[in-house]
């Protein structure tokens, strides 16, 4: 008995070890992982700065999902304060603490729609995958919005993650947006806004950091235990679409934050940029969703 008990107390310490070796392991995996120097060079877009193109900056800035992590006017907010989790955004503005004063615009672009930032390191939380499909005309758009804000005093960044979450990112199960974007995929060829499906595809683009690729749904990767589940959004198993039989109900949901049947949805879910929308956009991002294969939920 006594043997049985030192073999069994021997193999536990032994698995707790290697518990705490693994660990280790994956912790400083991930932080050198954080601090990789990634050579991308990138052309640059356009960037008149007239009032057209400003405005089509603001309204993307405003809806895409911009505003709802860097603040309305760009100076940095606290985007995640879950337990050990915190997370900060950048002040993009040329205020105090920037981290765009030096930016050329081809670092706006690499930063935006690769997740390479200026000196090379990759970024972390900000789902760059969202926006690599962005046209040159509204990566353009957007960067000229973003470099006539008024100065604003933001802090210092924060990304303050979860040992299991560095962890994980440390050996390859969560990826930072530079790991998951095709780099040699060209720009997507501009859509005329219309309630058709090729341009709810396209805005619908910005969906898939938290829906996932598949806009299946299901737990973000990285994110708090808390934050729910997404939903599906295919017309697969476990799908929420049988709610909105039409465009006009989907629409008000995205307008108010509530189920058709009153109840509220997570406020995890960017309602701001969300209500924004134009009409034709959200009526657009319905009729593609009607066309999506189905998928089980949870799938991504």
């Amino acid at each position: 008995m006594n043997k049985w008990v030192k073999r069994t107390s021997l193999g536990l310490a032994t698995l707790a070890l290697i518990g705490v070796a693994t660990v280790i392991a994956g912790k400083a995996a991930g932080e050198r992982k954080l601090t990789r120097t990634i050579a991308l060079a990138v052309a640059p877009v356009n960037v008149q700065g007239d009032p057209v193109q400003i405005e089509q900056g603001r309204y993307l800035f405003s809806t895409r999902g911009c505003a709802d992590c860097h603040g309305a006017n760009g100076g940095g907010k606290t985007v995640i304060k879950e337990g050990p989790m915190l997370v900060v955004s950048p002040n993009i503005t040329s205020g105090a603490n920037s981290v765009t004063t030096a930016y050329k615009i081809e670092d706006w672009v690499r930063t935006v729609r690769h997740g390479i930032k200026r000196n090379g390191n990759p970024v972390l939380i900000m789902p760059s995958d969202d926006y690599n499909r962005l046209t040159d005309d509204d990566m353009a758009a957007l960067i000229a919005y973003a470099r006539q804000l008024a100065p604003a005093a933001g802090g210092e960044a924060v990304v303050q993650l979860p040992t299991a979450v560095k962890v994980l990112y440390g050996f390859g199960a969560l990826k930072d947006a530079a790991e998951k974007i095709n780099h040699a995929l060209p720009p997507s060829t501009p859509v005329v806004p219309a309630v058709s499906v090729e341009h709810g595809a396209y805005v619908a683009n910005t969906c898939m950091g938290c829906h996932g690729p598949g806009l299946s749904g299901g737990k973000i990767p990285g994110a708090p235990p808390v934050w729910p589940a997404t939903a599906n959004l295919t017309p697969g198993k476990g799908s929420v679409m049988g709610r909105y039989p039409n465009a006009e109900v989907f629409m008000a949901t995205l307008r108010s934050g509530r189920r058709p049947d009153g109840g509220a949805i997570s406020t995890v879910m960017p309602f701001n940029s969300l209500r924004q929308m134009t009409d034709t956009d959200v009526r657009a991002v319905y009729a593609y969703l009607k066309t999506l294969p189905p998928r089980e939920a949870g799938t991504r």
